[in-house]
């Protein structure tokens, strides 16, 4: 065999041995788990976080769980029993369930929604809308000023390690506070 044809072979066949380390490769990295969706009860938990003027972040950064800690939270400060306030979101999440997603760059008026959440809990529970909707807002103040402790300490923290200046740092704070990243400044 000439010299250019065992030269020719050997690079086909470590192409080919490449090629085939990297398609074994790709495919042991890829997921066949269908993506799951959502269960009623999942959504609903989600969709309660916006239902207060929340992003659809939990409080403890992640989605879901929150609506009856939501539930509690508001019935403990209308003085309602928990089930009927948690009833009464249902209800409301319900009656507002969007039937088309929002186009590109729209997204829903929180105050607006919070205005039409206050007032039917309101009707729900036989309670004034003035404090219905004071509750709202004293919740939603609790969880900002949480936000923005903890945004805090983990800033401060990488001001410490080195990886943020403190200039850094303090223009983060400043965005997050203008509303310009991070759903601040509400």
């Amino acid at each position: 065999m000439t010299r250019t044809k065992k030269m020719t072979l050997g690079l086909s066949a470590a192409a080919l041995a490449l090629g085939a380390g990297i398609g074994v490769a790709g495919m042991a990295s890829a997921t066949t788990t269908p993506t799951p969706t959502p269960s009623s009860s999942s959504s609903a938990s989600a969709d309660s976080n916006a239902d207060a003027g929340h992003d659809g972040m939990g409080r403890h950064g992640g989605r879901g769980g929150h609506g009856v800690e939501q539930a509690s939270e508001l019935a403990a400060k209308l003085g309602v029993d928990q089930a009927k306030v948690a009833d009464a979101l249902k209800a409301f999440r319900d009656a507002n369930k969007p039937t088309t997603p929002p186009a590109d760059g729209q997204k829903p008026d929180p105050a607006a929604r919070e205005a039409a959440l206050a007032k039917s809990l309101a009707d729900s529970l036989g309670i004034d809308e003035a404090k219905v909707t004071a509750a709202l807002q004293e919740i939603r103040s609790g969880e900002q000023s949480e936000h923005a402790a903890a945004l805090k300490t983990r800033l401060d923290k990488a001001v410490t390690d080195g990886k943020l200046t403190q200039a850094e740092a303090d223009a983060v704070t400043k965005a997050v506070q203008n509303g310009v990243i991070g759903g601040g400044g509400r």
